[in-house]
């Protein structure tokens, strides 16, 4: 009977489901943020990398 009522009692195991469960949270968090701003990201290292092109193209 004691062996249950411990193993009732026992906590240790929530404590790493909630930390699973907020690097999960964290982790959905930081793909959303990388689809909407991944695509922004994208077009001004373009945009530079078109103008540093251009730059070196021109210089004499």
């Amino acid at each position: 009977m004691r062996l249950i009522r411990s193993f009732l009692c026992d906590e240790s195991g929530a404590t790493a489901i909630e930390y699973g469960l907020i690097a999960a949270l964290i982790g959905t968090a930081v793909i959303g943020g990388m689809g909407v701003y991944g695509t922004e990201l994208g077009k001004m290292f373009n945009s530079v990398s078109l103008k540093m092109t251009n730059a070196v193209a021109s210089a004499p």
